[in-house]
This record gives structure tokens, C-alpha cells and sequence, in this order.
């Protein structure tokens, strides 16, 4: 009857620029094309124009206050059969804002570790390098580690290492710098004192979508300097060929899949003793919805009763929303949901509109694991 060929995808663009929002879709002509924004229809304006080809096109589009582009947009398909909506598609446009965290003034021994933090407001996420006294500083060394997150780790800090540090985040649409903070590096004692094993910057919980990065930060001192290890609670291996150790003991996953869920351990030991720290942290892996029972198509009497069934898995677990002709249905006397997956529709109704009519249901899926 009716299906679509290209549906809207996400898109992400800079403030000003023009978006084209591909929709195609066939069935017995004539077919026609609408759209909506945050599920309300939209209309065309100076900024908005329906293509004869079905493609939505926004000129000059804007970031801030009621007029903003950004949102979900959805193509509605419709022909003499019925209607379909297609799947939403989120139309961001780049941006770079406040710093969330800034370095704050560190004061160490030498031999020992100083870490500062920097993170930023910005989409696409944004790029973070360090300066000390106003001059780049190198990404990786020996002794110095900057994580995606924007974490900077100076390890066996030096008296050279001193200085005022400050961080800088650049995306595409624009580039930020953070205030100055000082590391202060005291020398002498701390090489002759024996110092129990602390990890003074543990992995936190986080959650990530398949295929992205995970930074699961470990960073640990003592005298000895401590040795780093990771292990997994359920006594699962790691993927040593997903994942990798950066720097002196962070634990990077470079492309994130389902099976990398799970609660990881990072353990400070001193060296030939069994003095030790651990840490925890939990990884959540979130895997976008996917159908695993498709409602069929029916024929049925107008005495008789239709039951359409949807399933559909993810992480999170997914929310089931029931569409008839592209809008959500709501149960009632005749339509009744008896569980999270199935629709009833009982067809004795002779009430205006339903005579002789043929729908088109659609079971649609949403969840927080969509990339």
C-alpha cells in the first residue's frame, strides 16, 4: 500500500546555514508529502519550504528563542490507503557555551601526579587541548596524558612542570578558553617517604552509546608509585582487543558494544607488597530499539476483531507507541492496548468514518539509546 524509501535522518548544522531533509516514499499514487516538528505540523514560511520531491529545505536556520529550528522532524506519507509517519530526526545546530568544570590551582611534591579537569557545553562535542603559560602543550608524553573528556594527567610532576595552565575547546562553532590555574610544585621529601597506595581520581559511572568511546579514568599515587590494574566484577575478561590502557592507568574502549556492559575495577597496588586501592565504576552500554515482532497486515470482517502485536528490544527498555494513519491512537471502547505490546481493535462499529475503511497502523519505538 504505502512505504517509505529515504526517511529523514539527523542532522546537525552551524547557525545560518541551510538544511535539506530528505522524504520518499511510494505507493499507489498519489502520494503526498507533509511534515512535522515536535509533532505538530509545520507550515511553510521564509525559512521553510516543502520541495516538489517530498524534501523539507530550511534556509538561515536559527539556534535561540521561539523561532529555532533545532528539534524533531518527521515526514507523514499519505495516499488513498492510509498514512504513515516516518522516524523522527533531530535537526541540532552546533553551539559551544560555559565550561561546565575549569582547571583549579594545584599544589604538589615532585615525583608525585597533578591532574586538572576541563569539560564544556558544545555540540558536537568539543576538541580539548591544553596550554601551560600560554604555549601548547603536547597531547600525549611520557608523563603527560589529555583524555577525550578534557582530563589532563601530569605524572612524576617535575619543578619545569610549574606553571599556569588553562585549558582550550573548539568545535565547529567557535573555540573557548578556560581561566589560568597554577601548579605549584614543592620539591624533596615526598621520594623518601613511604606512602600507602590512593587513587586520587576514580572511574565514574557513565553511559555511552554502541560504537562511541568510553573513558573509564584511573589515576593513582603512592610511594612506591603504585601499579594500575582493571578488572571487570563478574570476572569476565576485558576485551583486550576493544580496549586499551592510556597514559598510566586509564582504561579507554574505543568502540563500545553490548558486551562491554558491566562494572569495572580499578586496582592501585605497590609494587611486590599486597597493599592495594580499588575502585569502581559501572558502564552502560545503551542499544537503540530495535523490532522483534512487526504488526502484520489484516482483513478482517466488521464483526470481527483485529489484534496487532509489536516487540521491540533495547537499553533502555523501549516505549511502544501506537499510530493509526499517522496519528497515536488512544485506547476507547473498541481499541484497547491489553499489554505493553499488543492492540485490539474491535470492527463492529458502524460509526461515521469507519465504514469501509482501510488503516494503516503503525507500531513505532522510541528510546534513550538512540545515537
Amino acid at each position: 500500500f504505502l512505504s517509505f524509501v529515504t526517511e529523514p535522518s539527523d542532522r546537525m548544522v552551524s547557525h545560518n546555514d541551510h538544511v535539506v531533509m530528505d522524504c520518499l516514499a511510494q505507493g499507489e499514487p498519489p502520494v503526498d508529502i507533509r511534515w512535522k516538528k515536535n509533532g505538530v505540523r509545520l507550515l511553510e514560511s521564509d525559512h521553510v519550504r516543502f520541495m516538489p520531491n517530498g524534501s523539507l529545505h530550511l534556509s538561515f536556520v536559527r539556534r535561540d528563542g521561539e523561532q529555532s529550528e533545532e528539534g524533531f522532524y518527521q515526514c507523514l506519507a499519505s495516499n488513498k490507503y492510509g498514512a504513515i509517519l516516518s522516524q523522527r530526526a533531530r535537526l541540532t545546530i552546533s553551539s559551544i557555551s560555559s565550561f561546565v568544570a575549569q582547571p583549579s590551582p594545584v599544589v604538589v611534591s615532585e615525583g608525585s601526579v597533578a591532574r586538572f579537569a576541563c569539560s564544556v557545553n558544545a555540540r558536537p562535542p568539543a576538541i580539548i587541548t591544553w596550554e601551560v603559560n600560554q604555549r601548547a602543550l603536547p597531547l600525549v608524553t611520557e608523563r603527560i596524558t589529555v583524555l577525550s573528556n578534557g582530563v589532563l594527567q601530569i605524572h612524576e610532576v617535575k619543578p619545569e612542570d610549574a606553571g599556569m595552565y588553562r585549558c582550550v575547546a573548539t568545535n565547529i562553532a567557535n573555540r573557548l578558553k578556560s581561566r589560568e590555574a597554577m601548579l605549584t610544585v614543592n620539591p624533596g621529601v615526598y621520594v623518601s617517604v613511604w606512602v600507602w597506595p590512593q587513587i586520587i581520581a576514580g572511574p565514574q559511572n557513565i553511559s555511552t552509546s554502541l560504537h562511541q568511546t568510553a573513558v573509564l579514568e584511573c589515576v593513582a599515587d603512592g610511594n612506591p608509585r603504585p601499579l594500575v590494574s582493571w578488572s571487570r566484577a563478574d570476572s569476565k575478561p576485558i576485551d583486550v582487543f576493544g580496549a586499551r590502557v592510556l597514559g598510566n592507568g586509564n582504561l579507554i574502549i574505543s568502540v563500545v558494544k553490548a558486551q562491554h556492559r558491566g562494572v569495572y575495577l580499578c586496582r592501585a597496588t605497590t609494587p611486590r607488597t599486597r597493599n592495594y586501592t580499588i575502585a569502581a565504576a559501572n558502564l552502560t552500554v545503551l542499544v537503540p530499539p530495535s523490532l522483534v515482532e512487526k504488526p502484520e497486515s489484516q482483513t478482517r470482517p466488521r464483526a470481527g476483531t483485529a489484534r496487532f502485536s509489536c516487540q521491540a528490544e533495547g537499553v533502555p527498555a523501549p516505549h511502544i507507541t501506537w499510530l493509526k494513519n499517522g496519528e497515536i491512537i488512544h485506547s476507547n471502547g473498541r481499541i484497547k492496548m491489553y499489554n505493553r505490546y499488543t492492540y485490539c481493535i474491535h470492527t463492529r462499529s458502524t460509526a461515521l468514518g469507519d465504514k469501509n475503511k482501510q488503516w494503516a497502523f503503525v507500531c513505532e519505538k522510541t528510546g534513550d539509546g538512540c545515537p
